[in-house]
């Protein structure tokens, strides 16, 4: 990476690091898979890192599910434009909660399964973000790739928000591991993948080619105010414009009572990808990336 472009990741990345020496930390914890930091303001806000100074897994409220402290998050329900009353949804990377814990605010009667490989994680959701179990909703300590690919009932909407310290899991990014996921997808079921954009994640371009060579349409989100891009992968054709989904979120959110206009992260950063431009290469197993090294 270029000092240029170490620059740019820099800049994307900085609105999802917290100045922890102005927060309260409530809890701090080595677990078997990441050195867990819990904070909060002083306004109540609080926030999940996985190493100090590192980029920010989670900020929300415990008593309040409508408190969407990420700016990707208003930008991933625009998911919900895609599909009809969607009935079982996966959460892949639970972090503190935000996706599971709106989205059982609003639709109750929603199932909800949230899968994370941390069991400690699952913990600090409970204790510290508001995140509580019941018969719609489960938590359940187990690898993502493998709890999709055992998956015996279809999911309506799989969302896919697994990061480690400073990266997407690898095996959480190839071809093989798409196709389980559209395998564990209802007939009209839609994807919802979180990605760092191409100045902060060098895989950026492959990732993206390797869910157009699993999905027949793919749709791409900028976010406003951070370096998360959105993905919303279908396994058929569907040719929404922009004007289509914009009009879907705006109804959604208003007749859902969001906090926000979904309609709006919807028109600011759609795009529908069509060709194959980007010169990533697809993803696979047996192929997994060199280790990255920094130029300075």
């Amino acid at each position: 990476m270029t000092g240029n472009a170490l620059r740019c990741a820099a800049a994307a990345l900085v609105l999802a690091v917290p100045a922890l020496s102005q927060d309260k930390v409530l809890h701090e914890k080595d677990s078997a898979f990441n050195h867990i930091i819990v904070t909060e303001d002083s306004d109540g806000v609080r926030s999940l890192l996985f190493e100090e100074y590192g980029a920010l897994q989670s900020v929300g409220k415990p008593d309040d599910p409508d408190y969407l402290g990420l700016p990707y998050l208003r930008t991933a329900f625009v998911g919900l434009a895609f599909i009809e009353k969607p009935a079982r949804v996966l959460v892949v990377g639970l972090g503190g909660g935000s996706i599971p814990r709106f989205l059982h605010k609003r639709y109750p009667a929603m199932h909800i399964d949230c899968v994370e490989l941390d069991p400690d994680v699952v913990a600090v959701a409970r204790q510290y973000f508001g995140f509580a179990e019941d018969k719609t909703m489960k938590a359940h300590v187990a690898d993502g790739r493998k709890f999709i690919e055992k998956a015996t009932q279809p999911y309506d909407i799989i969302f896919l928000d697994a990061f480690g310290a400073d990266n997407i899991p690898y095996s959480l990014a190839t071809r093989e591991f798409l196709l389980a996921v559209r395998k564990a997808l209802a007939p009209k079921g839609i994807v919802v993948g979180n990605i760092w954009s191409r100045y902060s994640n060098r895989l950026h371009d492959s990732m993206v080619r390797t869910y157009q060579d699993v999905f027949e349409e793919l749709y791409y989100f900028t976010v406003r105010a951070s370096g998360n891009r959105i993905l919303v992968a279908m396994p058929r054709a569907a040719h929404l414009t922009r004007e289509d989904v914009v009009a879907k979120a705006t109804v959604i959110s208003a007749r859902d009572k969001f906090p926000y206009d979904a309609g709006d992260a919807a028109s600011y950063g759609y795009s529908r990808l069509t060709g194959k431009e980007l010169d990533g290469k697809i993803l696979l197993d047996a192929e997994p990336p060199p280790p990255d090294k920094n130029e300075e």
